[in-house]
């Protein structure tokens, strides 16, 4: 088995293609150890590995981000063994309850009327133009909120966007420009927390 390597623009996050599915449907984002156990094996054995300290898994990828002291020198050989195993043994990269838990962001459902629609609107574009744009960076951006009355949309970064230094250029020169452009009732783009 031969998994291919790319760096992201976040240097603490190293993309892996092994080639294959991964969850070969919605990406899932573990941020901690906890979080992964009891919904991914895959993301488990991962955080094992000293100085993992977040693990996304997309479609057809795994981004794994490090810990600030740890060089990826020492770190990859241990990431790429354990993606390797895993795939060999032929274990699931999910539990059903893992595959049960995919955030998807926030519900247009939640809102009515003229924002329903605003809403739906601004989901479609980060999905189509966002999200396929940024899984190539081994990362994702999901709608978390829009809020009426100021015109703000905060986003929910993934994966290698997540802690990325060019997430702040990402989100006000990229992903808030198309939004304004498509959208006339957004003022601005922001990170949730």
């Amino acid at each position: 088995m031969f998994i291919q390597t790319e760096d992201t623009p976040n240097p603490a996050t190293l993309k892996f293609l092994p080639g294959r599915d991964v969850t070969g449907g919605p990406a899932h984002d573990f941020e901690t150890a906890d979080a992964a156990r009891g919904a991914s094996p895959l993301a488990a054995a991962l955080f094992e590995v000293d100085g993992v300290e977040r693990v996304f898994l997309g479609d057809d990828f795994v981004s794994v981000s490090k810990a600030d002291a740890i060089d990826w020198r020492h770190l990859k050989p241990g990431v790429l063994a354990v993606i390797m195993d895993h795939f060999t043994a032929g274990l699931p990269v999910l539990t059903e309850e893992g595959a049960n838990a995919a955030d998807s962001g926030g519900d247009a459902g939640e809102y009515e009327g003229e924002d329903a629609e605003i809403v739906s609107t601004i989901q479609e574009l980060i999905d189509t133009r966002v999200r396929p744009a940024v899984a190539q960076d081994g990362g994702d951006i999901v709608f978390q909120r829009y809020d009426p009355q100021s015109g703000v949309v905060t986003l929910h970064m993934r994966g290698a966007c997540a802690g990325c230094p060019s997430s702040t250029m990402t989100l006000k020169a990229g992903i808030e420009n198309l939004l304004k452009h498509y959208v006339p009732q957004v003022t601005g783009v922001e990170a949730a927390l």
